[in-house]
This record gives structure tokens, C-alpha cells and sequence, in this order.
């Protein structure tokens, strides 16, 4: 086992710490987190700490990105088992606010987009990029790192996150960390939890059918035609529902009638109280 972490919970502290590295001459690097931490943020904490001297990880479960009906009461907490997990890895700081330190009394401002979140996931949770874009400017203006990574798996929300960044002119690089898959091809994230044996089972269709449809667009087949495809499959698969899959440009996300230049398929399935999300590159 590395040391562990330091731990710090308020932005007075946290910024000491960073301006200290920085008269240094150190590079700093973060990977925001809502806990839950499994393999996939572990791997984004390895890739970033190849670019950085330090590497900062913020635990942080942001109330406001929540609808209502969504998990945020049940959604899963342990931070101590968090901090094991990240001694075992370049993290040299966590930083774990409370709702208070981040959102004080009289807070009234929002990063708001348009574009890059219309449609998918901006769709089906109206008003959530706006929330994941305000949490993530307060984390990297508090953080001050000089690089930033965000899983591939929330595909969306990293082009949502490079684009606020460059249209804002904030001085971080924003890198994208690879999904990490179970076994079974199943991308990995901190709800899977909820999934019962038998959910578990079908849930490892997702990737299978994505991955045909992708092959098949390669192939030549029509984009629409295979999105309707991989979505009956899904069903019939046993999912309780598709929320879209979709054939999307790979940086504008807007929608493509033709392969040639860089794409990426994007997808949500329901099964039991669970979405999962999932998404895979379409070479052009």
C-alpha cells in the first residue's frame, strides 16, 4: 500500500495545499468522483498521475445533478473504503467538501449550455449538464489542476465538459480516461450495484448488441435501421426499456446519416430501476 491520501474538506485548506505544490513547480492533476469508486475511477487516476506530479480526487455526491425520483438519497457512500482503494494508487489528495462548502447559503449561479446538450442524456434528464457543468467549474476553479480526466463511459458529459471549458477560456487540459468493462463487457460504474443476478445477467447484452450494431454500420448497413435493430434486440433481450440508441458525430454529437468522419454510438437501457449507459467508437 502508497501512503494515504490527505484528506481535506474545505476550499480554504485545499487551495493552500495546491498553491504550495505549484510554488513547487509541480503539475497537478484531478479526478472528479461522486465515490463509489470502483476499477474504472482507479484507471483515471493511474492515467492522469503519467502527465501530473500530483493527483487530486474529489469525492463529492452532487445533489443538484439529481432529478426528482432519481437515487440521491440510496445512492452508495463509503468514503472510508473510498481512501483504501485510492492508497493503492498515485492519489496524493482527496478532496471530500460537504453540501454546505459547496453550495453555501445564497448560492444562485449555473453553467448553462446549449448544443453539445441537446438530445441523449440532456433530453432525458432536462437541466442535468447544467448541474454537472456548474459542479465541475466550482471543482476546477477550487482544484487549480493543470489537467483534468473524465471516464469515456459518460461520453456526453465529457463533450459537454471540453466544450464550457474552452468556450469559458479555463486554463485546465481535459483528457478522456478509456471505459473500463466487467468480464462480461459491461461497462463499469457505481450503480451496477443495484442490479439483481438476474438483471446482472441480462445487463451484459448491452455491449454484445452494441458492438453488432457497430460492426454492421462499418459493414455498410443504414444508421437508422441499426439503431431500430440494436433496439429491438434490447428489448428482446430483456431490458424494460430503451431510452435511445443513437449514431452521433464523435465531437458535436449531432446526429450523422453517413460514416465519414469519427462517430460514436450512444445508448441507455433500462433494466430493473437501473439505466445504463454505454457507448463505442465507429471508425469512418
Amino acid at each position: 500500500m502508497r501512503n494515504r491520501p490527505l484528506i481535506l474538506r474545505t476550499i480554504k485548506e485545499l487551495r493552500i495545499q495546491v498553491q504550495a505544490w505549484k510554488a513547487d513547480g509541480l503539475h497537478v492533476g484531478l479526478v472528479p468522483t461522486m465515490g463509489a469508486l470502483h476499477a474504472g475511477h482507479l484507471s483515471l487516476v493511474d492515467e492522469i498521475s503519467k502527465k501530473t506530479d500530483r493527483v487530486i480526487a474529489s469525492i463529492f455526491v452532487n445533489p443538484t445533478q439529481f432529478a426528482v425520483g432519481e437515487d440521491l438519497e440510496s445512492y452508495p457512500r463509503n468514503e472510508a473504503d473510498d481512501v483504501n482503494k485510492l492508497a493503492n494508487h498515485p492519489c496524493d489528495l482527496v478532496f471530500a467538501p460537504d453540501v454546505t462548502e459547496m453550495y453555501p447559503e445564497g448560492f444562485q449561479t449555473t453553467v448553462s449550455l446549449t448544443g453539445v446538450t441537446k438530445g441523449l442524456e440532456g433530453a432525458s434528464r432536462p437541466g442535468h449538464f447544467d448541474s454537472v457543468a456548474t459542479v465541475v467549474s466550482k471543482l476546477i476553479n477550487q482544484c487549480m489542476p493543470d489537467v483534468a480526466i473524465f471516464g469515456e463511459k459518460d461520453y456526453q458529459q465529457l463533450q459537454v465538459i471540453r466544450r464550457f471549458v474552452r468556450d469559458l477560456n479555463i486554463n485546465v487540459e481535459i483528457i478522456g480516461g478509456k471505459l473500463v468493462r466487467e468480464d462480461d463487457g459491461l461497462a463499469m460504474s457505481s450503480r451496477n450495484v443495484y442490479l439483481s443476478a438476474n438483471d446482472r445477467a441480462i445487463a451484459g447484452q448491452l455491449n454484445v448488441i452494441l458492438r453488432d450494431l457497430v460492426q454492421a454500420v462499418e459493414a455498410g448497413a443504414p444508421l437508422r435501421e441499426a439503431e431500430a435493430q440494436a433496439t429491438r434486440f434490447l428489448l428482446k433481450a430483456g431490458f424494460k426499456a430503451v431510452d435511445y440508441v443513437s449514431i452521433r458525430d464523435a465531437q458535436s454529437l449531432e446526429e450523422v446519416s453517413e460514416i465519414n468522419r469519427p462517430a460514436r454510438v450512444l445508448a441507455v437501457a433500462r433494466i430493473g430501476k437501473v439505466r445504463l449507459l454505454d457507448n463505442m467508437a465507429i471508425e469512418a
